[in-house]
């Protein structure tokens, strides 16, 4: 389910960039005014600015969704990994830790004659 999410992701992200290179700029309808054979376009004298409008806006509902179902998808994963994760010592293991000697508790100091003398 998740590679189904992902490939639908991938392809409306590609189609937004698509469609968003293919839109003409706001700059582009002053020379229309002018007569530059704007009349004779496919969707006519108002351009295809709407059409690619609104599937523009149809790919971004899509991405916007399907990046939803990808992090509903993370955190589900997430949760499964961090409770596989948790750490209960056992009975043994706490006895063990309280029982074990403290560090350096045995040691002795070392006699004066054993350590070497700078000069």
């Amino acid at each position: 389910m998740e590679a189904l999410i992902l490939i639908f992701h991938v392809l409306a992200a590609i189609a937004i960039i698509a469609l968003v290179l293919v839109q003409q700029g706001k700059g582009a309808d002053a020379g229309a005014s002018f007569g530059g054979g704007a009349s004779q376009t496919v969707f006519g004298s108002q351009g295809g600015s709407s059409f690619f409008g609104r599937l523009t806006a149809i790919f971004a509902l899509v991405f916007f969704a399907t990046s939803f179902g990808l992090a509903f998808y993370a955190s589900e994963k997430a949760k499964t990994v961090s409770s596989g994760l948790e750490f209960v010592p056992s009975a043994t293991q706490v006895e063990d830790a309280v029982s074990m000697p403290e560090l350096g508790s045995d040691t002795t100091v070392p006699a004066q004659s054993d350590i070497p003398s700078v000069n």
